[in-house]
């Protein structure tokens, strides 16, 4: 006979279902069908040590802030032209021929007058009325009249008609003798342009077999291998070309020379240059960069000769 107790226990042992296969959730298979990280996964000091020094755009603050000058001065220019030849004169007196001046004069209607120039600037006791045929009518008091020369005569006339005058000297103006000046200055700015774009700068409109490498300052951040995550088999590949740059000679003694170049291949944003910059970092060398598509130009020849180029600017560093 069994025992009861044992009949029990068999009861409350639990049965496995046979062949039960084990299922995958789906958040598993979403895992495995994601992209593989990059190979070289870098940290944020890069980015922010380029926006702190002006390289987030391939720009330093220096042509940033000289651009930005350039901009207000030229606003500033336009603004005065403007003003110089659209603007409305602030004078409101009225031009008058010389015999409506000798009719005021002889009626006695002139109070005052100040003398600049040549110019009679003349102020009334009453208000009069603009003569026709001289434009839409209207009232004035103050008007302008060119006598041309004065003479002793002209002052006799007005002590004799009461008028009281005065001379004055016309005030030196600076803009006008700018403006008499600037055709000339934009001359000579431009022609100054042209040849300094012909002697060949790296960025002149002549300068088409001239290298377009950024070199990276000196003031920016230096970007070492401890700022670069992982990538430590690259990282120790590059250790021998890192030693071959801090001290060339140790090696040329034994016969050893450097090698041409180091290839790193990787999709966009996996840190290429920055593992790049972190070679010059560790070797504290200059760093030059410059992309691919710079050496591409519709001109045979070019792209060799900014090849040529960039290895020339390399040697004088």
């Amino acid at each position: 006979m069994a025992d009861p107790k044992d009949r029990d226990q068999e009861e409350v042992e639990p049965t496995s279902p046979p062949h039960e296969q084990e299922q995958t959730p789906p958040e598993q298979n979403k895992k495995n069908n994601e992209p593989k990280r990059p190979l070289f996964t870098v940290t944020g000091r890069d980015d922010n040590s380029r926006r702190k020094n002006g390289d987030g755009d391939g720009k330093r603050p220096w042509q940033r802030i000289s651009k930005t000058l350039a901009f207000w001065v030229f606003f500033v220019l336009v603004a005065i032209f403007a003003s110089k030849f659209f603007g409305s004169d602030p004078s409101t007196d009225v031009t008058l021929s010389y015999k409506e001046y000798k009719g005021l004069l002889e009626t006695q209607k002139i109070q005052s007058a100040v003398i600049i120039d040549n110019e009679f600037h003349g102020t009334l006791v009453t208000e009069e009325i603009t003569p026709p045929g001289s434009g839409p009518q209207r009232t004035y008091k103050d008007f302008v009249v060119n006598l041309g020369v004065i003479d002793s005569e002209a002052r006799e006339e007005w002590l004799n008609n009461g008028v009281d005058f005065r001379f004055e000297s016309k005030p030196f103006n600076w803009l006008n003798v700018f403006f008499n000046f600037l055709p000339w200055l934009l001359f000579v700015g431009l022609w100054l342009f042209i040849l300094r774009q012909m002697q060949g700068g790296p960025k002149g409109a002549f300068s088409f077999g001239k290298s377009k490498a950024k070199l990276v300052s000196e003031d920016t951040t230096k970007i070492t291998f401890k700022d670069v995550a992982g990538a430590e088999e690259a990282k120790q590949e590059l250790q021998e070309i890192i030693e071959f740059l801090k001290d060339p000679r140790k090696f040329q003694r034994l016969g050893g020379r450097i090698p041409k170049g180091v290839l790193l291949i990787g999709p966009p944003g996996t840190g290429k240059t920055h593992m790049a910059r972190a070679v010059s970092g560790e070797a504290d060398v200059p760093f030059f960069s410059m992309s691919g598509s710079d050496f591409v130009e519709m001109f045979v020849g070019v792209g060799a000769s900014r090849v040529r180029d960039l290895f020339e600017q390399g040697k004088s560093h």
